[in-house]
């Protein structure tokens, strides 16, 4: 079995670094094309994978293909592949805000195998969280190939396809607020008297720490934060100090503000 990629970024090599160091496909097996030839050389150089010579080559070639193309360039992409794409293909989309219908409709087939997928930046490190969304043509073993790819680099669950916006919200683009989170924490222990670097450094493992820890024990977020608040100690002292600078509603605004901005994509 052949795997293709059609954009050879961030993502497209995040998933590619994923499915050579899990085993799931051998380098000899997975073809690429990206416009950039640099990106190209680069990718073929680190994974060691084939590079078609346009998208038309590597869509006749493969038995999966992953779209990895920004969505400004979706329609262009799929009609320029679609009548090369094998009827069997099974098709992996991980364009932010396009449809299983709009996906479909461009392909201009009926019969068309599609799966709908938001990954995040994560994933670059080995621990994306990602969301896929089967159309009616997709059996269930193409949909347990489809996780266990995107498991090579992370979590994946199946989702709803009406869900994928709020997917997007919470785990496409909080990353950014993590990311601003944790610059805020460590300012704070700038602030403080503790060196920046160190600071970051403090931040960032405390964050992962907190994430690990909720995710291994399965406890309620709530119930961990208590666990840390001791009765008239510094902890609830700043969790009083976030609930007065509406720290929480911030954060629910923000995740609904971009779940909205998806919808519009």
């Amino acid at each position: 079995m052949t795997i293709g990629f059609i954009g050879l970024g961030n993502m497209g090599g995040a998933i590619i670094g994923g499915i050579v160091k899990s085993g799931l496909f051998a380098p000899a097996d997975i073809y690429g094309s990206d416009k950039s030839s640099q990106m190209a050389d680069s990718v073929k150089e680190k994974y060691g994978i084939n590079i078609c010579k346009d998208n038309i080559e590597l869509a006749k070639k493969v038995d999966i293909l992953v779209l990895a193309i920004k969505p400004v360039f979706a329609q262009e992409v799929i009609r320029e592949i679609a009548k090369a794409t094998p009827e069997q293909t099974l098709i992996i989309s991980i364009m932010a805000g396009k449809t299983l219908e709009f996906i479909q409709k461009n392909f201009g087939s009926d019969k068309a195998k599609i799966i709908r997928t938001m990954p995040n930046t994560p994933a670059l490190v080995g621990e994306g969280c990602t969301a896929i969304s089967p159309n009616a043509n997709v059996s269930e073993d193409e949909t347990e190939l489809a996780l266990k790819i995107m498991r090579s680099f992370g979590k994946a669950s199946v989702v709803p396809e009406r869900l994928m916006d709020a997917v997007c919200a919470l785990s496409g683009s909080s990353p950014a607020f993590v990311f601003m989170f944790m610059e805020a924490l460590a300012d704070g222990a700038v602030q403080c008297g503790m060196p920046r670097a160190q600071a970051y450094m403090f931040a960032a493992q405390t964050v992962m720490g907190s994430a690990k820890l909720m995710l291994e024990t399965g406890r309620h977020p709530g119930d961990l934060k208590d666990m840390v608040s001791s009765p008239g100690g510094t902890t609830i002292e700043g969790v009083k100090t976030l609930e007065e600078k509406g720290f929480r509603g911030a954060v629910i605004d923000a995740v609904v503000a971009a779940c909205e901005k998806s919808g519009k994509l």
